[in-house]
């Protein structure tokens, strides 16, 4: 502990924010760090705890508090203070492979069970690990580090998504030889284009690419697996086979259906249209974005958004820049406290309104907060030629655990654009064909089939403390899987914990033990 005092002595400070206002004008990451000084202050308030929960991960009330990844957070926050920011990041890297990544994205399960934060503000985990990434990288402590010694064994790895980067990172460095095949022209998966430019700048994405080229791993980009390429090629052409093709198939709406509607697109469509076209522009302005057209365009349009996750605020956020004239986000769940409720103590994931990004800028750009709660949408009303230009909703409220309509609670919005942000179902049937794999009610890949030839797929157990399990593996047929597509919809911490774990499976089922 660095500071006996610090948690003390100095208040929660988090890195700034661009104005809403000026930060609209363009897709650049609008997050500013606090000075080096500042910073260290910050590490000085972690307390060390004797039981530390934000690397716990504990499953509590049904919902995981703590990082999934086991961070030694405590440690390198304790480095930190003291100046030794190479070792710091050392004892990050040990159990996070893309500290870049989480340190923009995640939503800090860890930071929720500071102890700190039980009667106070939780220490700023989250910030002061995208320093310590960042100073690593600016520093030159992140080096290629290619294994001395290879294996001999190949291993594919289908998905570039966290959970399939963490795969191939892991096995690289044990010495086996990773090849990565992406379906897209960029690898990243949602990372690249499910998570718009000004929460996660694609030059991060690139970075790391370039980084685990140069440690061995073969990226191949533009090949679809079950498509362009035969499944059993890649079965029998590696020792192993790591599916990590995430849950793609997105919720659909009954009422609006994309492509039989015009104005209808399902938020991820539009998220990586978007994307495309910005990373073909000659900078990251909105200006710029639209001298290179080819993207679904919000500009002078009424939006409205159906979903209330993160994804929905992407999608609030990028229509906005684009020039939306009106942005309304549906949420069928009821509206949360601003506080913890007395059922829902410390350290219990905090069931509280979270106000983001993109709620902020349609409050400063509208006046008003997007979100409508306890609401979806009833019916649509399109022109003559077949495109939106209306739509009723109404009021729900669930009864007996069922979702039903409030009577007499309709009401029409004018909307133009209607983007689908509902989540997803599971991985896509293509892929399960493919490699004949059985999917759960969920759409995830189903932990025991039987085929006709009287073989299995069992899932192994992966040591985590909330009894999860990670990776698939066929008798004859080296089959793995993690991420979304084994654990269903998730976050990308934790398709980084699942690559981990699945690495280990692979690496033991290769060489007969593993020290990973």
């Amino acid at each position: 502990m660095g500071k006996e005092t610090g948690f003390l002595e100095f208040n929660r400070m988090n890195n700034g924010d661009v104005p809403p206002l000026e930060r609209i004008k363009s897709f650049e990451e609008f997050h500013t760090p606090l000075m080096p000084e500042s910073r260290r202050q910050q590490a000085a308030r972690c307390m060390n705890c004797g039981v530390p929960f934000c690397q716990s991960a504990m499953n509590l009330s049904g919902m995981v508090v703590g990082c999934p990844l086991h961070n030694l957070i405590p440690e390198w926050n304790d480095e930190i203070y003291k100046e030794h920011d190479e070792h710091a990041f050392n004892r990050l890297h040990k159990t996070s492979n893309f500290p870049e990544f989480t340190g923009r994205v995640c939503p800090a399960l860890c930071e929720k069970a500071c102890m700190c934060g039980q009667y106070g503000d939780a220490v700023t985990v989250h910030d002061n690990e995208l320093f310590l990434v960042e100073r690593a990288y600016e520093k030159g402590y992140v080096k290629p580090l290619a294994p001395k010694v290879r294996s001999g064994k190949k291993v594919a790895v289908v998905g570039s998504g966290p959970s399939g980067l963490a795969v191939a990172d892991e096995l690289n460095h044990r010495g086996h030889l990773v090849t990565v095949f992406e379906r897209e022209d960029e690898i990243g998966g949602l990372l690249m284009y499910g998570i718009p430019n000004m929460k996660l700048d694609k030059s991060v994405i690139k970075r790391r690419r370039k980084l685990m080229e140069e440690e061995g791993v073969k990226f191949v980009t533009g090949v679809d697996v079950g498509r362009d390429k035969d499944s059993r090629e890649i079965l029998d052409g590696f020792d192993a086979v790591v599916l990590c093709c995430g849950s793609k198939k997105p919720r659909s709406l009954a009422v609006a259906e994309p492509g039989k509607v015009g104005g209808v697109y399902y938020a991820v469509d539009f998220l990586t249209r978007n994307t495309k076209a910005l990373m073909k522009a000659s900078d990251r302005s909105v200006a710029a974005l639209k001298e290179v057209g080819g993207y679904i365009d919000a500009a002078g349009k009424n939006v409205v958004i159906v979903g209330g996750g993160d994804t929905g605020n992407d999608c609030i956020g990028t229509v906005i820049r684009q020039g939306a004239k009106s942005v309304t986000a549906l949420e069928m769940m009821p509206k949360p406290p601003v506080t913890r409720a007395a059922s829902n103590p410390w350290p219990e994931w905090p069931k509280t309104l979270k106000t983001d990004y993109g709620h902020e800028e349609a409050i400063a750009v509208y006046g008003s907060d997007p979100r409508v709660f306890e609401t979806t949408v009833k019916s649509i009303n399109v022109d003559k030629k077949g495109h939106l230009k209306e739509i009723e909703t109404v009021k729900v409220a669930f009864k007996d655990g069922k979702l039903t309509e409030v009577p007499g609670s309709e009401k029409k919005l004018k909307c133009e654009l209607l983007l689908i942000a509902a989540g997803f179902i599971g991985c896509e049937d293509y892929t399960a064909k493919a490699f004949d794999l059985r999917l759960s009610p969920r759409g995830t890949v189903e932990p025991m089939t039987r085929h006709g030839d009287g073989s299995t797929v069992s899932l192994h157990a992966t040591g985590h403390g909330d009894g999860s399990t990670v990776s698939i593996y066929r008798a004859g047929q080296k089959l793995f899987s993690a991420g979304d597509m084994r654990r269903g919809q998730s976050l990308v911490v934790w398709a980084i914990a699942e690559g981990r774990a699945c690495a280990r499976e692979v690496d033991e089922f290769l060489m007969g033990y593993s020290n990973l």
